[in-house]
């Protein structure tokens, strides 16, 4: 007999819903702990997978689990992503109704959600307590749980209020989560929840594919790295963590009049502009976010390439979280802090701002760890470990400045080379093995343009943001697995089925028009292929005069379908390229561009060109280029 918590009893719904064969590490133990109606404490570091912990066991037990987070924006988030998946889930806070409330909350009394997001402050209210009391509950489950302690870097005082949850519900089991807390701060999360025999589940705080580096500046140098070190990642993204709001936009008008397109996230920007400067960061419209300690919590995007520090932060812990926004993919990533001695100065003033005697004895001893990682003499990677109470096995990781290991852009020293001062050899970190579920193909960068622009339609039409119809790992592996299918596309790792069932076929048929420059598109060879098809009416438009946007619109296909087309039958020769397509000053910007950044890929060359010219255009004086 099966039992209703065994793996064989969970791995059927992580496939049918998340679109996944397999769970990470710990995973499936927290399920499992949930589920069996035990207190859970779980400690898992960011990109872990923690949001599947509490989100799998609602579906499987049924009834409503009420999950507790900070952030509005994190809650829609996650809603608006099972809404995706077919997992029926709501938000209670501010930003919604009152009529829109009083409806949710009659249909949660009917048990309509397996999941209900509430924010601390409103749980806090006497009447949200009487109103839990008349729901299905299944469990509590308390994301960001180091809040509630006064040890934890971001105490929010509402959170202490959750106590009450045992007191007025008492036989709802509790789940408590968080990416960033030491032993002391765990017992005291325990503690405040009054939990009950809890199952604890703490993963390695170690990191292996991140790279910290620690770096001493003036205000002059710090700058001139920082724009050296983007041109060195154009094409990624990239999070610039700027200690105050003035330093935010100053920081971007900077890296803007560098030709680095950057866009700027702060607690004193009206909502809706940071909405969309995430989204635009998200989508990779902009590679870019510069912003206060504001941004980040809830992000998820896994290709973060590099996580720039522009001052010290105030503690251990939140430096490991914000750090730990790079590298999700498991692909190797830099964690880089360029401080300045006035940054101390900075901290010390805000210490001697407090009034409290135990806040500012706590806060104090923050600096001095700070200042201790800063100036520590051993591996970086074993101090983050030790901090948080862990005992790593290893003294020497080779994925810090202190092992050796300095990015180019620095002016030190590269993988493999020797540094002059220290005779220390830099090793390139250990990374995530691929397998052959991650296929073995390489990334068509225009192919993974023309799905992003996919995915931006598709968010639209759903009202929703992009990274909720597809993230950056999705259309990375449909890049390199080329469905061909909606069976091929269910196969996709991510694609459960209702997400399939909403963008499968689009995803089919994108692949099918096609052609990518690679491709031997000739129109007279090619018989009944979609690719061959697509060429013969392209070229007879062409040949007809038509203007590229006409085609678009005659076929009824995106501008991006038609130019990757063309540029196949210019390449393989089958037409001449046409002056007419982009203008003359355009090209001679476009080929200065590829003349020092190659033409393998579009990003890095369209980062450095002006806004108003496209990717198409820089796509047709490619094949120009590569034509010869």
């Amino acid at each position: 007999m099966v039992s209703a918590f065994s793996a064989e009893a969970l791995l059927p719904v992580l496939h049918k819903f998340w679109g996944y064969d397999s769970f990470r590490p710990l995973q499936e133990r927290v399920v499992q702990s949930i589920v069996g109606g035990h207190d859970t404490c779980v400690v898992m570091p960011t990109g872990g997978g923690k949001s599947l912990c509490y989100q799998l066991p609602a579906v499987v037990m049924g009834g409503t689990a009420v999950v507790v987070s900070p952030l509005i924006a994190l809650m829609q988030d996650q809603a608006a992503q099972l809404d995706q998946m077919g997992i029926p889930a709501a938000v209670l806070n501010s930003s919604v109704s009152g009529a829109a409330q009083a409806e949710i909350k009659r249909q949660a009394r009917e048990g309509a959600y397996r999941l209900l997001y509430l924010s601390p402050e409103r749980l806090a209210m006497e009447s949200t307590i009487d109103w839990l009391r008349t729901l299905p509950l299944s469990f509590f489950a308390i994301d960001e749980a180091h809040c509630i302690s006064e040890w934890g870097h971001e105490f929010r005082p509402d959170y202490r209020q959750l106590a009450r949850l045992r007191e007025h519900c008492p036989g709802v089991p509790v789940a408590a989560f968080t990416a960033s807390a030491t032993q002391r701060v765990r017992h005291d999360i325990l503690h405040q929840l009054k939990m009950q025999n809890p199952h604890k589940y703490i993963a390695s705080f170690h990191r292996s594919n991140l790279r910290y580096v620690v770096q001493e500046c003036g205000s002059n140098s710090q700058e001139k790295l920082l724009v050296r070190g983007l041109r060195q990642y154009a094409g990624s993204s990239v999070i610039v963590y700027s200690p105050t709001i003035a330093r935010v936009e100053e920081t971007v008008e900077t890296l803007r009049a560098a030709g680095i397109a950057a866009i700027g996230y702060h607690g004193k920007m009206e909502a809706g502009e940071r909405r969309r400067n995430q989204e635009a960061w998200m989508s990779d419209e902009v590679r870019v976010m510069v912003g206060t300690v504001a941004f980040g919590l809830g992000i998820n995007k896994a290709a973060v390439r590099a996580v720039i520090h522009l001052s010290l932060p105030k503690s251990i812990e939140q430096y490991y979280q914000e750090a730990g926004r790079a590298g999700r993919d498991g692909e190797a990533a830099d964690c880089v802090m360029l401080w300045q001695k006035k940054d101390f100065m900075l901290l010390d003033y805000f210490c001697r701002q407090l009034n409290d005697e135990s806040e500012r004895a706590r806060t104090e001893q923050c600096v001095r760890d700070v200042r201790g990682f800063v100036n520590l003499p051993r591996c970086r990677h074993r101090a983050v470990c030790s901090h948080f109470g862990e005992t790593p096995k290893w003294d020497r990781c080779d994925a810090c400045d202190v092992c050796g290991y300095v990015p180019e852009w620095l002016g030190k020293n590269v993988a493999g080379a020797v540094d002059s001062i220290t005779g220390k050899t830099a090793k390139a970190p250990r990374t995530r093995r691929r397998t052959a579920a991650d296929g073995d193909g390489e990334i068509d960068e225009a192919l993974k343009e023309r799905l992003r622009e996919w995915r931006r339609d598709a968010a639209k039409r759903q009202n929703t943001v992009a990274f909720v119809v597809a993230h950056d790992s999705m259309l990375d592996e449909i890049c390199r697995r080329l469905p061909r299918s909606l069976a091929e596309v269910r196969a996709i790792p991510g694609f459960g089925d209702r997400k399939t069932e909403l963008y499968g076929e689009e995803i089919v048929q994108l692949l099918g028009e096609y052609a990518p420059a690679k491709t031997q598109v000739t129109v007279d060879r090619h018989g009944p292929s979609p690719e061959g098809k697509s060429a013969q009416q392209t070229l007879a438009m062409l040949r007809e005069g038509m203007r590229l946007e006409e085609i678009a619109e005659r076929r009824e296909v995106k501008l991006g379908t038609v130019v990757n087309l063309v540029c196949a039958l210019v390449e393989n020769g089958d037409y001449a390229w046409d002056a007419g397509w982009v203008s003359a000053d355009k090209v001679q910007q476009i080929e200065a561009a590829c003349a020092q950044l190659g033409v393998a890929k579009l990003r890095p060359v369209k980062d450095v060109l002006p806004e108003e010219i496209t990717f198409e255009e820089i796509r047709l004086v490619m094949a120009k280029l590569g034509r010869g």
